[in-house]
């Protein structure tokens, strides 16, 4: 018998608000993100009118809040996020299906377009895989710049193939909520589209 495996889409689907958002808020406080929200603002304009696009925007973003710090700090904020933050974000009937996967049996993995750094020490505390956006260190410092592609579409399905056999697993599980995630949701067996919503 094959195993079963389970792809949970994070921002939206698992937590009940945007990561980015908030640990910008938990690490550089509320002034700075309205602040950095306001300076952003016309870029953000121009992504709506689609003049430029999602990706170079999160760039954008990540570069003004955590352009030039040093990786170890970066890290160390994030895994502080994950303890003290995330869990009071999380949906519960979320946790409690990826509880159910994991008490089946089946293997779980989160997949977002988040940044590994503030998503992966949660996983790791759960006992789960994370594939995330990858963020750039040069110098042992964040640049803000995505290495590689973002985790979003396609690019969602070209990750975990990359990490897993698929032919290899008998049920395929996948949940998410936004548009980016209807790749993966269309290479599962079971997909489910805004179920906790």
């Amino acid at each position: 018998m094959r195993p079963s495996i389970a792809f949970f889409d994070f921002d939206g689907t698992v937590t009940k608000k945007d990561t980015l958002f908030e640990i910008v808020r938990y690490t550089k406080g509320n002034t700075a993100l309205y602040t950095g929200l306001l300076m952003l603002a016309p870029a953000m304009v121009l992504m709506k009118l689609k003049m430029l696009s999602n990706v170079k925007v999160k760039q954008l973003f990540l570069q003004y809040f955590f352009g030039n710090m040093p990786e170890q700090q970066f890290r160390s904020k994030c895994a502080a996020f994950c303890r003290e933050r995330l869990p009071f974000l999380i949906r519960e009937d979320a946790l409690q299906a990826i509880k159910e996967h994991q008490l089946q049996g089946h293997r779980v993995a989160v997949v977002t377009a988040s940044a590994q750094e503030w998503v992966q020490p949660w996983c790791s505390a759960l006992g789960i895989e994370c594939i995330a956006t990858r963020l750039e260190t040069v110098n042992a410092r964040i640049t803000g710049r995505i290495y590689g592609e973002n985790c979003n579409g396609e690019e969602k399905v070209r990750r975990i193939e990359e990490k897993f056999s698929l032919p290899l697993y008998g049920e395929i599980y996948a949940y998410g909520d936004t548009s980016g995630d209807k790749a993966m949701l269309a290479i599962a067996t079971h997909p489910f589209f805004r179920k906790f919503n």
